[in-house]
């Protein structure tokens, strides 16, 4: 392999374009007035360096009795085509000093010049040390990037920020001015962390500024109004999970537009919604990838699927009926962990006394078991003791496994849970834990057994030991 004495060749041709007055061939005019430079430099390095100025120098006969060559480029800055120079002639670059928006003024006239390897290295630049700057102008550099097929690399993380982050997007700038290939990559991915209700609200919002003459309300629309609404939102109706909605989000949110939608479509999911049992079609879209952080922030459970199949214990959806693996989950906001806020019924009582619909998951201690309860009430430190409802259910499971999860409920209501200063949940005399020793001492006391739940959630009943706990309350 041939030894290379690169830094020596560069070095030479800088000193070419900076010093020579004799050999140059070429005058370029960069700048609008007032801030306008003339470069001097030669044919040869630019059209071997650079596709676009070949193509220019190709067809230019513009030459002085000198026999000089002289082209303007008007759209590039004196600052930017100076950087751009040293490196078409010495292969360097230097950053320091630039901001961000000199830096983008840059990419765009490099891309503009065909420049690929520069173009590659910016973008790899920016995206590594100015991606809080990319987030805060976001909607410049959406327009940008998609204004050119080279810039795939901040498309690319143009299409990953929205999808991570949407609450960002729809709140930072208009999102309804985004282009129709933007929205539809957008909504076309597995991955788009936004309630699938959210999704089919904004894409109506986005088909109603490309209609500026209909109204909000579909009540008022002819048929004709929904024919244009259906041709704006050709490519968008087919990537929406209409399956993963609530009913009450169908009858208000979809049902009001059905004739947006084709009809055999619109029955088979007004059925999913009639009957659960019903076979969904093979060509259904499943729920998206929801990452479980955005739905619960949990140091016990670690499995979304735990939570996706607690979310269907919740409204009592068998598991094996066909049309409940499109539901998407409760949102858990967590009420108190043990290992942070302590584990005193004092503090239990503080944090999470009159909160319906509460979950807790108790970690044993030196098992991988995670035994809870649902409590759909309100939880008290005085007044009634006990605690009646229909709808409370405890339950078991292995952390991160699912497969041999065992849910009970309540066979008795009147005896659904305990109220009282001195205990934590306390799901009949089932599952409870609590402190003989008063409200401000930690919890002394923890068992399980079968008593008036339907089954019982654990093969050594009595006493365990605790390690860990947590309580959250659910919303849609």
């Amino acid at each position: 392999m041939p030894t290379q004495f690169l830094s020596k060749l560069s070095k030479n041709y800088i000193e070419l374009l900076i010093d020579d007055d004799e050999y140059y061939d070429i005058t370029i005019e960069v700048g609008e007035d007032p801030n306008v430079k003339i470069f001097r430099a030669h044919m040869s390095i630019l059209c071997y360096r650079s596709p676009y100025l070949r193509k220019i120098l190709a067809s230019n006969k513009n030459r002085n009795k000198e026999n000089i060559s002289h082209i303007k480029l008007s759209k590039i800055s004196p600052e930017v085509f100076q950087i751009i120079l040293k490196y078409i002639y010495g292969g360097t670059l230097s950053l320091s000093g630039q901001d961000a928006l000199e830096i983008l003024k840059l990419l765009i006239a490099a891309e503009e010049m065909l420049l690929q390897e520069l173009v590659d290295y910016l973008q790899k630049y920016f995206i590594k040390n100015k991606s809080e700057w990319m987030e805060q102008h976001f909607e410049l550099i959406h327009r940008t990037s998609f204004q050119s097929n080279s810039l795939l690399e901040l498309q690319q993380f143009c299409m990953n920020f929205m999808a991570n982050s949407p609450e960002k997007i729809f709140k930072s700038f208009d999102f309804t001015s985004l282009p129709e290939k933007s929205l539809v990559k957008l909504i076309k991915r597995d991955d788009l962390q936004m309630k699938e209700i959210e999704v089919w609200e904004h894409v109506l919002k986005w088909g109603l500024a490309q209609n500026p003459t209909l109204l909000p309300d579909p009540d008022t629309w002819s048929d004709d109004d929904f024919k244009k609404m259906e041709n704006t939102l050709q490519h968008c109706l087919s990537l929406i999970r209409f399956f993963s909605l609530s009913s009450k989000e169908f009858l208000e949110k979809v049902r009001p537009y059905k004739s947006l939608l084709k009809r055999q479509f619109y029955e088979d999911l007004l059925n999913s919604h009639l009957n659960p049992n019903s076979e969904p079609n093979d060509n259904i879209l499943p729920p998206r990838n929801i990452r479980i952080e955005s739905i619960i922030d949990s140091k016990i459970v670690k499995n979304l699927n735990i939570i996706i199949t607690i979310s269907r214990w919740i409204d009592k959806l068998d598991i094996r009926n066909n049309f409940t693996i499109f539901k998407e989950p409760y949102k858990f906001q967590l009420l108190l962990r043990g290992s942070r806020d302590g584990f005193t019924p004092k503090k239990f009582h503080e944090l999470c006394d009159d909160r319906y619909n509460t979950f807790t998951f108790i970690k044993v201690k030196g098992t991988e078991e995670i035994l809870g309860g649902y409590n759909p009430l309100k939880w008290k430190s005085s007044g009634v003791v006990r605690g009646e409802t229909k709808d409370s259910f405890i339950f078991s499971f292995k952390i991160n496994n699912i497969k041999d999860a065992i849910i009970s409920y309540i066979e008795n209501p009147e005896y659904a849970f305990y109220n009282g200063s001195n205990n934590g949940p306390y799901f009949g005399e089932d599952l409870t834990i609590f402190s003989s020793n008063g409200e401000l001492k930690d919890y002394n006391h923890s068992y399980c057994r079968k008593y008036y739940y339907e089954k019982k959630i654990r093969d050594a009943e009595g006493i365990f030991s605790l390690e860990d706990y947590e309580v959250f309350q659910i919303t849609k």
